[in-house]
């Protein structure tokens, strides 16, 4: 007999009973579109979803419409049960939507976030007189501390009422189980509640299990806090385990030793702790942000990402004293003001140069909000707030000279900036060969600036000379580069060595005919960018033909034929289309790709979200030098991107005028 191990449970999970309750809805006027994939990751992808299945159907667009999208999906578990209320998002009109959803599936509750919120479903659970669940019941428990609130991030706790409290206590009795007892720790703490007797009694099985990795237990933070507030001697100890992570708390009890373990962390190059080093030294020392900000950046070093962090610091503090004297305001107007502040930090005469630096580089992005702006900013003339964008634009090509973003960031930061790159001036050259020739540099930095330099020609044997000693240790090593618009280092590396016919092209080249590891395989071929003839050519279009998975392939086709062929590769993708075997979502990412052959985007599909995307989509429907079929294939594109469509998720953020110009745009083209 073949038994299925899990079966049983799965058809009678939180899942399974949500899912067939909701495969049932519908009425009139209301849709419920089918459970998400991870293809509807956000909002937008929803109310996407709910366009094409209109359109499908032949629904009204009119029709109100719920669903869930894969990051609400994250309220189950592997087993199908729920760990957390499932949100559900809605279009149309919201009592529409609330009728359609009626009670929700026997067993379950559904309670209205209102007409700007979505709807949350979860279980119905049991509790006492006193509104306290039984102790065992663990979505019971949940729900109370959920209510009760656990989070020292969300504002002033409400009070615990008697019975509420003694519950909580009584969850820390010995002995305690620390997986468990996390959420009541939190809840007491964050009231200042925990015991002397209960911090302790958490503090030994916490640094017994967690040992090296103190952190790691969900507990941690209410521990520490109260060995601060109780002034205990063991709560040093414990921070130095903890390192930075401990800084944020450190800095809610300021004192000199405080002080002295904060500075050390940031000195050591903990970033993290640089917002917590400056409010605890303002709250002992100096309460001028400004002058504080000063202090602290001339004992920090010149090291980019940290002075980057203490300005970001200075600007919440100087947003928080705004607020404080402006309690009328907004959110927006608080972003605006915000903005205004990094733009007026630019050239601020009280900041050193490295701060006014890193300001620079943040307002970058924010200026032309600023102007726009400039007249809804609460308590601030628009003339002055013009003046200061002047003053900006003044200084900022001064400051920013030779200097570049973060080369350790998220990648996702990195390609955000990638426009900025279409062109190269003498400082960025410099500053990217620097990075390239610094070891310190790693594998994202090197694989970003080398793309650069290499894709417009800048690249040079001095590049090619730094890196040599590294490829085997560092840059043999897996690194996904699907999402980004820069190919694998060792594959840009092996492109420059054999552009420049150095001997160690032999070497690298010997390296990717290697059968392992397996992980170089689809890649290997890329590397034929580099001094390309027919023989590579023609294996690199076998592949493309035969149908393998594109990871790069018909993009580095397309340019290696444009080299060989003397001729722009726009010309070359365009004879592609309709050619069979070619796939057509494939070849339309490449023709928008390769718009400008000196700075080519590699990113595996086209990113509705960038701005050199959008600005390449737009020139090949604009080129006459193509064809009406290719400019199509342009127009097309651009019509989908983000800036028509979401243009609030396009990173960098659009300003109001970028947005109405690009609809003009499109609407003379319709």
């Amino acid at each position: 007999m073949v038994v299925l191990v899990g079966l049983t449970a799965q058809r009678h999970s939180d899942l399974s009973r949500i899912t067939a309750w909701w495969r049932g809805l519908g009425s009139t006027g209301f849709v419920a579109l089918p459970p998400p994939t991870r293809s509807r990751y956000t909002q937008s992808d929803g109310h996407e979803d709910a366009a094409e299945l209109f359109a499908a159907r032949g629904i009204a667009e009119g029709a109100s419409f719920a669903y869930w999208h894969w990051q609400s999906h994250a309220a189950f578990d592997r087993s199908g049960a729920l760990t957390g209320p499932l949100y559900l998002h809605w279009g149309g009109d919201h009592a529409t939507v609330a009728a359609g959803l009626g009670e929700g599936p026997p067993g379950y509750q559904l309670v209205s976030g209102g007409p700007q919120g979505a709807f949350q479903l979860d279980r119905v659970t049991e509790r006492d007189a006193d509104g306290l669940p039984d102790p065992q019941d663990e979505t019971g428990v949940r729900q109370f501390l959920d209510r009760i609130g656990t989070s020292r991030h969300h504002g002033s706790p409400v009070p615990l009422t008697g019975p509420e409290e003694h519950w909580l206590h009584d969850r820390l009795a010995s002995p305690v189980e620390l997986p468990r007892v996390a959420g009541f720790a939190a809840a007491l703490e964050l009231r200042a509640a925990l015991t002397p007797d209960e911090t302790s009694r958490l503090l030994a099985p916490w640094q017994e299990e967690y040992a090296g990795r103190l952190s790691a237990w969900p507990g941690w933070w209410p521990v520490l806090n109260a060995l601060l507030r109780q002034e205990r001697e063991e709560a040093w100890d414990v921070a130095a385990a903890l390192g930075p992570a401990a800084a944020e708390i450190l800095a809610e009890h300021p004192s000199p030793q405080a002080l002295a373990t904060l500075r050390a962390m940031a000195l050591a190059g903990h970033d993290s702790a640089v917002p917590a080093w400056l409010h605890t030294y303002r709250t002992l020392h100096e309460p001028d942000p400004y002058q504080t900000a000063r202090t602290l950046s001339d004992q920090l070093t010149d090291r980019e990402p940290a002075q980057a962090a203490l300005l970001a610091a200075l600007r919440t503090a100087v947003t928080e004293h705004w607020r404080a004297t402006h309690p009328e305001a907004d959110r927006a107007t608080a972003q605006a003001f915000t903005a205004l502040t990094t733009v007026r930090l630019t050239t601020d005469d009280r900041l050193p140069r490295p701060l006014r630096v890193a300001a620079a580089r943040a307002a970058y992005d924010q200026v032309g909000h600023v102007r726009e702006e400039a007249a809804q900013l609460t308590g601030t003339g628009e003339a002055e707030v013009l003046a200061a964008a002047d003053r900006y634009e003044a200084a900022r090509d001064d400051l920013l000279a030779g200097t570049g973003p973060d080369l350790t960031a998220y990648e996702g930061a990195l390609g955000d900036l990638w426009h900025r790159y279409r062109t190269l001036s003498p400082a960025d050259i410099g500053w990217l060969r620097a990075q390239l020739a610094d070891p310190a540099t790693g594998v994202q930095g090197i694989a970003f600036c080398l793309e650069l330099l290499h894709a417009h020609g800048e690249a040079t044997e001095t590049e090619l000379l730094a890196l040599l000693p590294r490829w085997k240790k560092e840059l043999t090593k897996q690194y996904r580069t699907t999402y980004t618009e820069w190919r694998h280092p060792l594959v840009t590396l092996t492109c420059l060595a054999q552009d420049l016919a150095h001997p160690a092209a032999d070497d690298l080249l010997a390296w990717w005919a290697r059968p392992k590891p397996l992980w170089k395989t689809p890649l290997r071929l890329l590397t034929h960018l580099g001094a390309p003839d027919e023989t590579r050519a023609a294996e690199l279009w076998e592949f493309v033909a035969s149908g393998g998975h594109d990871t790069g392939h018909l993009m580095t086709w397309v340019l290696l034929r444009a080299r060989l062929d003397g001729t722009h590769p726009l010309h070359v993708a365009e004879r592609l289309i309709g050619k069979p075997g070619i796939r057509e979502y494939v070849l339309h990412r490449v023709l928008i790709g390769v718009a400008d052959p000196a700075q080519p985007l590699w990113h595996y599909a086209l990113d509705p979200r960038s701005h050199s995307w959008w600005r390449r989509a737009r020139e090949v429907a604009d080129d006459p030098r193509l064809s009406a079929g290719a400019r199509a294939i342009g127009l097309k594109a651009a019509s989908e991107h983000y800036v028509l469509r979401h243009p609030d998720q396009v990173r960098p953020p659009l300003t109001e005028g970028e947005v109405n110009e690009a609809r003009a745009w499109l609407d003379a083209r319709a």
